[in-house]
């Protein structure tokens, strides 16, 4: 189906905490930071297991 978004998730990098926007669109895919409202990347905090 055209214009269809199959998959989109919420990626969290484990050693800077970024978010990511990943997005699967019919034969391609993209993935990209998300930005807050002051243009700022969304870092999530990160627990690392001893």
């Amino acid at each position: 189906m055209k214009g269809i978004c199959r998959e989109a998730n919420v990626i969290v990098d484990t050693e800077t905490g970024v978010n990511y926007l990943f997005v699967v669109y019919g034969n391609g895919a993209g993935l990209t930071p998300l930005i807050d409202e002051n243009g700022n990347p969304v870092v999530t905090r990160v627990i690392v297991d001893d």
